[in-house]
């Protein structure tokens, strides 16, 4: 398919952004890329404004949903329940590195599973790494569990990816529908991503563990704030199960736990709001603008019917090649961006059920290959490197060259 000179100069402004979002040039901050480039495009041209609004409006229920889930995240946080939920793990492990490692994998699974993969990754990684230390153990394998299963569990609801938003947009199916279609999928997923990721661990969990934990009560914020997760979740299960969007459920849950809180301590909530990744939004409406500008080009309505008439033809082969292409694409632009092409060819071509059902499972699932996979594996990454920690990109795709695989086409086989 031949592109025209102007498309071409904008799959290379998008290739650029994506570049600089994975490798952060001059220590300029992902958003900056993404908004960057989407000023640009829109400067030019190449996007007119109009496009370019309308784009960043459709992320509107995106921008609500990660916004409340930010709030509950950064107030857990600092309320220190993650830490204490991380201890309480460490201490039930008995001294056990192989107990603590399936604790921890628990704990993970039902942080994203209620809260979102950004949630384990951001604020369940610090947890962990004082957990395993507090134990005398080594972290990484304790670390891998939160990078992995942020991605493995991260389709069982439609909550536990904000991606899951992205990819269905307003044809989000309601929760029984969705658990129809996933519930196998996801739990061959966490099975096999457990499976095969402790027996590349094994070595590491052979050293017995010492304890010397100070645990403390969970103070009353705390455990206010765990009573607003635990409602929030059962809002968003509701939600979800009634077809309705997530997004202004989640912000509301979110602000009102952290108003609960702090009228419960009466203190300001501006300590809690400084210190959330406001980044965060500009980044994924810029990527919105990439995508239409994409969009425009004509290739994502190419590819959106090529993959329709295979589907037409062949649901399991449709499904097949979009998971495998999408989950391999993830890897080398991101997720988020695939995440909203696929979500672009769902909204142009109406798409099967089951060929939706695999480019999600592609984008949620495929990121476990490389650390730049996806948005929550940098995030990852950037906490473990907060806490001292060191893991290469190399190391990282040689455990999940092991790990990705059987659990994707394990998904794909039972989606």
């Amino acid at each position: 398919m031949a592109l025209p000179f102007p498309h071409w100069i904008t799959w290379g402004v998008a290739l650029l952004a994506t570049l600089g979002i994975l490798f952060r040039p001059w220590r300029l901050p992902e958003y900056a890329w993404a908004a960057g480039a989407a000023l640009l495009l829109g400067v030019t041209g190449l996007v007119p404004w109009p496009a370019a609004w309308a784009a960043v409006a459709k992320g509107t229920d995106v921008y609500l949903f990660l916004i409340g889930m930010m709030v509950l995240a950064e107030l857990a946080r600092q309320k220190g329940l993650f830490d204490w939920l991380a201890m309480v793990a460490a201490g039930h492990a008995k001294g056990s590195a192989p107990r603590l490692f399936d604790l921890v994998f628990g704990v993970g699974t039902l942080v994203t599973v209620l809260l979102s993969n950004d949630a384990t990754a951001v604020v369940l990684t610090p947890a962990v790494y004082a957990a395993a230390r507090a134990a005398d153990a080594e972290p990484l394998p304790y670390l891998f569990v939160c990078a992995f299963i942020a991605n493995a569990a991260s389709f069982v609801l439609p909550i536990s990816n904000p991606a899951n938003l992205v990819v269905f947009g307003s044809h989000m199916p309601p929760l029984l529908e969705w658990l129809k279609h996933f519930g196998l999928p996801s739990l061959a997923a966490i099975v096999l991503t457990y499976g095969v990721l402790r027996f590349t661990q094994r070595q590491h969990l052979r050293t017995p563990l010492t304890q010397h934990f100070n645990l403390q009560p969970l103070n009353r914020s705390a455990r206010l704030c765990a009573w607003g997760i635990g409602l929030t979740a059962v809002l968003l299960l509701t939600a979800s199960a009634l077809g309705w969007q997530l997004g202004l459920p989640t912000f509301c849950a979110g602000m009102a736990t952290l108003l609960g809180v702090q009228w419960l301590e009466r203190t300001s909530p501006w300590p809690v709001l400084r210190h959330v990744a406001w980044g965060v939004l500009p980044l994924v409406a810029g990527l919105f603008v990439l995508v239409e500008g994409l969009t425009l080009t004509g290739l994502t309505t190419w590819l959106a019917q090529e993959l329709a008439t295979l589907a037409r033809q062949s649901p399991t082969q449709a499904g097949w090649l979009g998971g495998v292409v999408i989950g391999v694409a993830s890897n080398l632009i991101n997720n988020l961006p695939a995440g909203l092409i696929a979500g672009s060819m769902n909204h142009i071509a109406a798409l099967p059920t089951q060929t939706t059902a695999a480019l999600l499972i592609g984008v949620d699932l495929g990121p476990n290959l490389s650390v730049t996979g996806s948005l929550a594996t940098l995030l990852w990454l950037i906490a473990v490197r907060r806490e001292g920690g060191h893991i290469s990109a190399p190391g990282f795709l040689r455990v999940g060259a092991l790990v990705m695989p059987p659990a994707l086409l394990a998904a794909l086989v039972l989606v």
